[in-house]
């Protein structure tokens, strides 16, 4: 087998194609949309058999928070979607193989390499520890929705369903479809109010321009916006591969919490999801299982199954990491 850097787009297509945990992450399209983006640098790793064909798809993303001297103390590296391998013995085998060429130059690069497992890897665990990819449980829900709107309504919590019928009743907010570039500049507001609130970093602009420009026209992602008069009060961003609806990025105007925007709007998606031929939406992660987490809470309100694939992370540089971890608890206080 080869260890390759690059790849024919016709060889990639190919595999992930035909593989049936493939995901949104393992898209040229998504990695097209990370190399526009700001302090983030996509890298391809693959390993390959004698006959070209891929065995195995690592796509780290190198994010820096920031740049000159304290690169070294921001930069960590997300492969959003996990591994992608052939499930037999070669794929195995070469599974470990990229995995260990991979953290040889990695240790050189960044503080630490998280795997986000979007799909039961409990077979690839063995190897992803040996690699010294350490297992760490983490929620998501995933909501089943090759039903009838009416149907999935119905599985939501008994309050939820009241505040969604009461706010469809009173007509008070409207959701449209982000449909233009320069609206994207109202769904990054909300975004940014939404995230300093929680004290949280946002991705770049540049993120969003990039999705809306590479992934808009395809198919692959939909801005939703949501209005009460004048005032945008609420945004949604989802992610379309397959079968599958990937919730992304959301925010809310809390001075609007008694229109309910985020039951609402999440009431619109999975209705619109549902009718376009969805059969999953994926929430996007639900935190950790010992720790409070308020997202998680809202989340179980629409009557998803719970399910723990949980993260595989390899720390490269551990006395730096802990000192970047210092750094960013301090920055958190004055944000």
């Amino acid at each position: 087998m080869n260890i390759v850097r690059q790849l024919d787009e016709h060889l990639w297509r190919e595999f992930i194609d035909g593989h049936p945990s493939s995901n949104i992450f393992h898209t040229p399209e998504m990695f097209q949309v990370l190399k526009q983006t700001a302090g983030h640098r996509p890298t391809l790793w693959a390993a390959t058999g004698d006959e070209g064909q891929v065995l195995t798809l690592l796509l780290p993303v190198l994010i820096t928070l920031k740049g000159g001297l304290l690169r070294y103390l921001t930069t960590r590296a997300i492969i959003y979607g996990s591994v992608l391998y052939d499930p037999g013995p070669l794929g195995r085998e070469a599974l470990a193989a990229l995995l260990h060429a991979y953290t040889q130059k990695a240790s050189r690069d960044v503080l630490f390499t998280e795997l986000r497992n979007l799909s039961d890897l409990s077979a690839a665990q063995p190897i992803l520890n040996e690699c010294g990819f350490v297992y760490e449980d983490h929620l998501n829900y995933l909501i089943d929705i090759a039903r009838s709107p009416e149907e999935i309504l119905q599985s939501f919590s008994q309050s939820t369903r009241k505040q969604i019928r009461r706010g469809l009743r009173r007509g008070e907010m409207t959701i449209e479809e982000i449909t233009t570039r320069e609206q994207l500049s109202l769904c990054y507001d909300l975004l940014c109010q939404t995230y300093t609130s929680a004290q949280v970093p946002l991705a770049d602009r540049s993120l969003f321009e990039s999705a809306f420009d590479v992934l808009y026209p395809k198919g692959m992602a939909r801005f939703v916006l949501a209005r009460v008069g004048d005032s945008c009060v609420g945004t949604s961003i989802e992610l379309l591969y397959k079968n599958s609806v990937y919730g992304w990025y959301g925010g809310v105007d809390r001075a609007y919490s008694r229109y309910n925007p985020g039951e609402l709007l999440m009431w619109h998606i999975l209705k619109w999801s549902a009718q376009n031929g969805y059969q999953v939406y994926d929430f996007g992660g639900a935190g950790k299982p010992d720790e409070e987490y308020g997202v998680r809470d809202f989340k179980a309100k629409f009557g998803g199954e719970l399910v723990c694939y949980g993260r595989n992370v390899h720390v490269h540089a551990p006395a730096l990491l802990r000192l970047s971890e210092w750094g960013y608890r301090l920055l958190r206080r004055w944000l």
